[in-house]
């Protein structure tokens, strides 16, 4: 007599996708609704100022952008590779394509919106004093901006009286 063994073991892998709740997922949006309407919304960051600010390559599209260094044809941009056929001959032809962005040497332009970290140069003679030309040179007959005191030109020569009657003194 031969028995057949039932298997315990369920066939089919853990969960059970018996309905659309367990198919689909839960139909609960775990996404909390939006408190404000679009309008007052979009005045607020980050919105906002993603609206402001353009990108890169939102503003190279626009009508009036011009960038003088950027290859008119494909022989301005042959010129302006790195390739030098006198250290590199032979290279691959990819190789000899190379612009100066690639390679990470200095060209000039601005590829990404990147804040250029500005190294802070050493003060003269190790001090902080700085040495400032003025922009405007004014003339030397002019009072307007003379050191005030008892002793420029805008006062009375010899003694003067002052409006209640008393004197000038030192």
């Amino acid at each position: 007599m031969t028995s057949k063994l039932i298997s315990s073991r369920d066939p089919y892998p853990f969960p059970k996708l018996q309905n659309d709740e367990n198919f689909f997922g839960p139909t609960v949006s775990e996404k909390q609704p939006y408190t404000k309407p679009t309008h007052l919304a979009q005045k607020e960051d980050p919105w906002n100022r993603l609206n402001s600010h353009c990108t890169l390559s939102s503003s190279r599209r626009e009508v009036y952008h011009h960038d003088p260094q950027a290859p008119r044809d494909s022989l301005d941009f042959v010129l302006k590779s790195q390739y030098n056929q006198h250290e590199e001959f032979l290279q691959a032809k990819n190789s000899t394509l190379y612009q100066p962005e690639t390679l990470n040497l200095p060209h000039g332009r601005v590829l990404k919106n990147r804040v250029i970290a500005e190294v802070k140069k050493k003060p003269y003679l190790n001090h902080e004093l700085e040495i400032v030309e003025q922009e405007k040179k004014d003339s030397i007959h002019t009072i307007a901006n003379a050191i005030e005191g008892h002793h420029s030109e805008t006062t009375n020569r010899g003694y003067s009286r002052k409006v209640d009657g008393g004197f000038f003194c030192l």
